[in-house]
């Protein structure tokens, strides 16, 4: 049990570094200040690749420290 969730941990690690590589810097965004805001890809920046790479990280995210959590508790036992 303790090798099979070591194995997904590290599956959702390599995952996570890729899926954070291919996010766009936040620096991307100071267009903004120069009146660039009003354009079509600001509008809709919620539908964008870098939106869904956003929400799949916060998962993967939160599914790793979850994985985290229980290999601790169970290496304590």
């Amino acid at each position: 049990m303790k090798l099979a969730l070591a194995i997904v941990q590290l599956i959702f690690a390599i995952a996570l570094v890729c899926v954070v590589i291919f996010q766009q810097g936040r620096q991307q965004g100071l267009g903004a200040i120069a009146g660039a805001a009003d354009t079509f890809l600001s509008k809709n920046k919620s539908k964008s690749l870098d939106a869904t790479l956003a929400k799949i990280t916060t998962v993967i995210a939160g599914l790793f420290i979850v994985i985290t959590l229980v290999l601790s508790f169970e290496f304590l036992n």
